[in-house]
């Protein structure tokens, strides 16, 4: 297999997450983009029609498809990660709506850790501000490959060019600072639906895409074997049949690369060889399987393999550690101090943690490094250092964003406290010291 992409007229699969300042109008460009490209049912339409004429409306509201929470409604703002899943003909989506509130930045990092687009809305009138920059910085820390600038409320500067032009100008240069590689800036109204799903007729001065026309053309990888293969062990399969008494089996899903029969493999942390000698997948054996298929491999040897264990092809395995170095963003209330013991969840291993220290915290709105910040509260985003009980086969972030990236949970109930991406490379000015 070769390194390839999907291009449209199939029907590919985008994880894309949402971000804008408060009363961008992020989410009124959501429930359009939603309305209008007939993914919305109707007892749906129906609920936000009968929401709105409570509100006073003369119109639907879109933006409520969206903020679905009692407590979004009310304040007529989005606190939660909203997760919506809409197609069309030419493609899958899975769409992640996101705070704009800078003490939800956490949330952001959630909905955008998977996506493979950032949707980042500015209001016309007001341009480029720190949220603006904030959600840039973070897409670009989270290592998301395309950005899409929707400079909204266009119609009320009267669909002036000069405004989109400099407007587009100005996020293109912070974004390259930053090291993002791909920006498409468009103007849109998202509420008069102006280059949402449809061309806008005030716009002629604009020949690019809309909004969904992007969604739609937007490469996506859809061939992991550029990377190489790695294999978290969830589940250690032993039938004990009469028809096969020696079957041992390793369950999981391949997060990245592709395993074939035959290959030399390495098992971390122990750093034990051997060869697969069988891989099945829906119950039927393969030849050869790539991520994200779950899939059952089998050994030549009788080694001592169990759930948190990572099989790696033996020319490219990771070498275990237990001193990770990383780049965090912490989404509990409680903070983050040195010597605090935590576990760690990596894949489907977790071990015993301590906090070491906190060099630097990272300010989003200029990306300077405040260095012995002494701790990090919720929604700070900072280096940390930690010790491991046990080694771990840590991919750099910037090299996966699946094996690269780990939880830090308290150990006392279970809370998630830390989102972290290991290594220290984040292009542009991001995590350097």
């Amino acid at each position: 297999m070769s390194s390839t992409t999907i291009e449209a007229g199939t029907t590919s699969l985008l994880r894309f997450a949402t971000a804008g300042s408060v009363d961008d109008g992020k989410s009124t460009l959501v429930g359009r983009l939603l309305h209008d490209s007939k993914a919305v049912l109707a007892d749906q339409l129906e609920a936000v029609e009968h929401a709105s004429r409570s509100r006073g409306a003369a119109a639907p509201d879109l933006a409520l498809l969206t903020d679905g929470l009692r407590a979004e409604r009310e304040q007529g703002i989005t606190i939660d990660v909203a997760y919506r899943y809409f197609a069309t003909p030419r493609r899958r989506f899975v769409l992640a709506d996101t705070p704009g509130h800078v003490q939800y930045t956490r949330n952001m990092v959630t909905g955008a850790s998977t996506a493979e687009l950032a949707v980042v809305l500015v209001d016309a009138r007001n341009g480029v501000v720190e949220q603006t920059r904030r959600h840039a910085a973070v897409a670009a820390l989270l290592r998301v490959p395309h950005v899409v600038l929707a400079v909204n409320k266009m119609d009320l500067v009267d669909y002036a060019e000069p405004v989109f032009a400099a407007i587009a100008e100005e996020f293109g240069r912070y974004a390259s600072s930053l090291g993002v590689p791909d920006v498409t800036a468009i103007p849109v109204s998202a509420l008069a639906g102006d280059n949402v799903v449809e061309p806008s007729a005030h716009m002629d001065w604009y020949g690019g895409p809309t909004v969904l026309e992007h969604l739609e053309t937007v490469p996506v990888v859809a061939d992991p074997s550029g990377e190489p293969a790695r294999f978290p062990v969830q589940y250690v399969i032993r039938p004990q049949t009469a028809e096969h008494p020696d079957y041992r089996g390793y369950a999981g899903q391949i997060a990245s690369g592709v395993l074939r029969v035959g290959e030399q493999v390495t098992v971390l942390p122990s750093g034990r060889t051997s060869t697969v000698t069988a891989i099945d997948a829906l119950g039927q054996a393969v030849d050869v399987a790539w991520a994200p298929q779950s899939v059952t491999v089998r050994l030549a040897d009788d080694l001592d393999v169990s759930r948190g264990d990572l099989i790696a092809p033996a020319a490219a395995a990771p070498a275990p550690t237990q001193d990770v170095e990383a780049t965090v963003c912490h989404v509990a209330d409680r903070p983050l101090r040195p010597g605090d013991r935590v576990l760690l969840k990596h894949t489907t291993r977790t071990v015993k943690a301590i906090v070491k220290a906190v060099p630097s915290r990272l300010a989003l709105d200029d990306l300077s490094q405040h260095a012995d910040p002494g701790e990090l509260a919720a929604n700070d985003i900072g280096r940390v250092v930690l010790r491991t009980a046990e080694p771990l086969a840590l991919d750099a972030y910037a090299d996966s964003r699946r094996t690269g990236s780990f939880l830090l949970i308290d150990p006392a109930d279970g809370t998630t406290l830390t989102a972290g991406m290991a290594g220290t490379s984040f292009g542009g000015r991001l995590g350097a010291p």
